[in-house]
């Protein structure tokens, strides 16, 4: 009865897609609605669903960079949130009744974010690169570290004295790149990115380690090769299909009794608890308000992690077996209200930023953006490949140009090229408020994500910019948006793309010789 959950998954997806609310509310409803026909999971939605889960993670990896972890934002924010939430927490789970060292182990699962949701919810858009997404993912990373530690303390499994020897995973790293650049592309790079995220993590797991971990190590060992993007694009539609099965599990969990079900009540009004903690402690690293709150929300869940330590404690005798049904409820109504909330977590700072802004410290910030670009007339927001080849055909026209992104491994590649690039999140109001603009005759909005362009342009409408502003659309319902939104021009990569070859081909099959650059 495969085919029945699938199905299912599909019509709820649309459904809520349909109220713009995020596919993944849906596919958790099918769980809820299948546990209430007592419908059992078969062994092929389990084992989807974690092979989602470890895809998801290596790409997750492919983007990161470990010296982020180093950052005091991360280890410092990470390792003190911890201890704050779990003792906040034991001492309001003692209040209930509970003894303090089941508390405390309920605590710990508790304090933990979910890493899934929120890779999910910041890749969708595209945001995992931007200042905010990589603090938020390496807090998440510490987090799987501490996870490690709780689990061996409990007494779940034990870590195997050869996980030392992993280290040499470090020294294999030129192996693995070369065995990357030898695969080519399409299904062989494909191909070779399942082998090394489900072998990751069976040797991890092996260890008595996370696959989790496993997967995500191997990915960032391949972060820095140059195709690192292609692979995480083409194990893009793979991982999103086994994750549909990763949130019907978590709805599958069950539903909860009257008296389950007030507790998962509590734990829900815990959640905004979490986030304050984290938005306080990113101010407190002089983190701009806007970034500390973006990153707070992204980590304003709890963590499927929570649902491991509750059955280790239930086994163990820590916990009564009561908290699984109210946890398993919890941690998919955090899933559910994690995900719109995210979506729309740019439009909430902008409503809130008045009152949210009075925190920031006087410090300079390690995200503070650019207010001038001094005698610069062409701005190109996002630096991938269509903004770095704006960028050097005007700047081989004469004109001053300068490059904005929220990307930092993107502005250290645009850098070596000798690009005048600078860190800047487009989304972000305070750029365009702060930004003089006298000086910018052209704008050009290349980034990928449609909702980063109908923003910008709707800040820049409010700045009262006269200038021109151009962007690229890739669907026909990305024309309709971005020119309510008020852009002047709009290019379609693949259609101009074609069209420019055909122009190169009739006037070399006329025997004219190559096209005149000014015509092509």
């Amino acid at each position: 009865m495969d085919i029945l959950w699938i199905g299912l998954a599909y019509l709820l997806g649309l459904a809520v897609s349909l109220v713009s609310l995020p596919p993944l509310v849906g596919y958790l409803g099918v769980g809820f609605v299948l546990s209430a026909f007592n419908w059992s999971a078969g062994n092929l939605l389990h084992e989807l669903a974690h092979a989602g889960v470890l895809l998801l993670l290596f790409t997750v990896g492919l983007k990161l960079r470990f010296r982020n972890l180093l950052r005091p934002e991360v280890w410092a924010v990470g390792s003190l949130h911890f201890v704050l939430v779990m003792a906040l927490f034991t001492a309001g789970l003692s209040v209930f009744g509970l003894l303090w060292k089941p508390a405390a182990f309920l605590a710990a699962g508790l304090a933990f974010s979910s890493i899934v949701l929120a890779a999910k919810v910041l890749e969708e858009k595209r945001e995992l690169g931007a200042f905010h997404g990589r603090v938020a993912m390496g807090v998440l990373v510490l987090q799987d570290l501490f996870a490690v530690g709780l689990m061996v303390i409990a007494g779940a499994g034990s870590v195997s004295p050869w996980a030392l020897a992993l280290i040499v995973l470090i020294f294999s790293q030129p192996v693995l790149q070369r065995v990357f650049t030898l695969s080519g592309h399409n299904e062989l790079l494909l191909l070779l990115g399942v082998v090394l995220t489900l072998a990751g993590g069976k040797l991890f797991e092996s260890l008595g380690l996370s696959s989790e971990l496993g997967a995500i190590i191997i990915g960032a060992l391949l972060a820095n090769h140059p195709r690192s993007p292609e692979l995480a694009h083409l194990l893009w539609s793979v991982k999103e299909v086994f994750l549909v099965a990763f949130f019907v599990e978590v709805g599958l969990a069950g539903l909860p009794n009257v008296q389950a079900l007030l507790g998962s009540l509590i734990f829900m009004l815990a959640i905004p608890i979490k986030a304050i903690i984290f938005f306080i402690l990113f101010l407190m690293t002089s983190l701009r308000a806007r970034n500390a709150f973006l990153a707070a929300l992204a980590l304003a869940s709890y963590s499927e992690f929570a649902l491991i330590t509750a059955q280790v404690g239930v086994n163990n005798g820590l916990l009564p077996a009561s908290y699984l049904s109210a946890l398993a409820l919890t941690v998919a109504l955090s899933f559910a209200l994690a995900a719109p909330l995210n979506r729309f977590g740019h439009g909430l700072y902008d409503r809130f930023e008045a009152f949210l802004s009075r925190f920031e410290t006087a410090k300079r910030h390690p995200d503070q953006q650019p207010m001038s670009l001094g005698s610069t007339s062409v701005l190109i927001c996002g630096m991938g490949r269509t903004g770095s080849a704006a960028y050097e055909w005007l700047r081989d026209q004469g004109k001053t140009v300068a490059g904005l992104d929220s990307d930092p491994a993107q502005l250290e590649a645009c850098r070596g090229k000798g690009y005048r690039a600078l860190y800047g999140d487009a989304e972000d109001v305070q750029l365009w408020a702060d930004l003089r603009l006298d000086e910018i005759e052209l704008i050009l909005l290349t980034m990928p994500d449609l909702e980063a362009k109908r923003r910008s342009l709707e800040y820049l409408h409010k700045r009262g910019y006269s200038g021109v502003v151009a962007a690229t659309s890739y669907f026909p319902e990305e024309d309709e948006v971005l020119s309510q939104a008020g852009v002047h021009l709009l290019f379609n990569p693949f259609t101009e793309a074609g069209a420019r070859l055909a122009r190169l081909g009739t006037h070399a099959l006329a025997g004219l010789g190559p096209l005149p650059e000014a015509e092509a």
